[in-house]
């Protein structure tokens, strides 16, 4: 059984359409009256979209009712279904934590409640009875004032035991006007010992190099490859590595088919720069990770070689996975202590229910 690190999921996007479609039902029922049922929620849930910015519209809709209160039930069922549907053995799981507070609050004491927000989130992802390593990625967001950006980035260093890194979020086209101000806060995570990454050249009009020597990984960068192949060798100097979300960029309408990426990975490989495979938003996408593999490679964008490339690039770049031991070992061991559990417990298939 192949064991899997995700590396670039959204807590908003994560949440598959039944198990959201059921949580509106049994406590919006505002948001569950504005569909026939549940077929035209998945339709409105997960169809493509023309343009990121559209895409990105609906992360508002899952982050309106991933309060703090409810953020257990949505972490709980996201790491059973990754354990059991997935395989994974390690995921980072990103999200802007003051969208998460209530907005009612002045700005100051929503600052002050996402303290609260990590160490809920924190404490949800760890479940002995679905053994996934677990940590957050903080996103800063280009909608947010650098005060409370900042914030968050004091808040990643204040969390080690819960946070492995930050982001900046929010649509790679609005970096510009703040360009410097985005450079200077990666540059301060940096010193603060924070390990980055960042969504940039995602699309044509995100495309930033100013940022790329603060970045320790790329969310996203399939640009790069596309349109500025002349960066590959100082992106594969610096060991930073693309984390590729195949199915996205059918969703926002940036390519056209999943054979587009061919080149992304062809020109990557040769060039010596990992790539990560990544879901991005499991739940809008309605996919999981082993499927995003064997659609590349049923789709003769990756062979064999390309696909067992990118699953142990995931783990070498993985910012919180035990890399001082090999990851077969370490993969190996958990093999070993689910068997275990399994004949220990002589259980049938965990349950799924929702």
């Amino acid at each position: 059984m192949s064991l899997y690190a995700e590396l670039h999921r959204h807590l908003g996007g994560s949440v598959v359409p039944r198990i959201l479609w059921r949580y509106f039902q049994r406590n919006r029922s505002d948001v569950a009256d504005r569909f026939e049922g549940y077929p035209a929620f998945e339709d409105f849930y997960t169809r493509p979209h023309n343009t990121l910015a559209e895409y990105l519209e609906l992360h508002t809709l899952v982050e309106s009712v991933q309060t703090q209160e409810a953020l257990p039930y949505f972490v709980s069922r996201l790491i059973r279904g990754a354990y059991i549907f997935e395989n994974l053995a390690y995921l980072e799981l990103r999200y802007t934590p003051y969208l998460r507070t209530p907005e009612y609050l002045a700005q100051s004491d929503r600052i002050d409640k996402m303290t609260q927000i990590v160490e809920v989130v924190g404490r949800a992802s760890q479940q002995t009875e679905y053994p996934v390593v677990t940590r957050q990625i903080l996103c800063m967001h280009s909608r947010l004032p650098y005060e409370v950006n900042r914030a968050i980035v004091d808040l990643a260093a204040q969390y080690p035991e819960f946070v492995c890194a930050i982001d900046l979020a929010g649509g790679d086209a609005q970096y510009g006007e703040r360009l410097d101000e985005f450079v200077g806060l990666y540059a301060y995570a940096r010193q603060l010992g924070v390990s980055t990454t960042g969504h940039v050249f995602e699309t044509r009009d995100g495309c930033y190099p100013e940022l790329l020597p603060y970045l320790m990984r790329i969310g996203h960068g399939i640009q790069i490859p596309l349109q500025r192949p002349d960066l590959l060798k100082s992106v594969a100097d610096r060991r930073q590595c693309l984390e590729v979300c195949p199915t996205t960029y059918l969703q926002t309408g940036t390519l056209d088919e999943i054979r587009d990426l061919k080149p992304v990975f062809d020109r990557c490989f040769d060039a010596g720069v990992d790539i990560a495979i990544c879901t991005d938003n499991a739940g809008l996408h309605n996919v999981r990770l082993p499927f995003e593999y064997e659609n590349l490679l049923t789709q003769d964008v990756i062979g064999f070689e390309g696909l067992q490339a990118c699953q142990a690039a995931a783990f070498r770049h993985a910012f919180a996975w035990p890399h001082e031991r090999p990851p077969g070992s370490m993969i190996n061991d958990m093999l070993r202590e689910q068997l275990n559990n399994l004949m220990v417990n002589d259980a049938a298939e965990p349950t799924a229910s929702i």
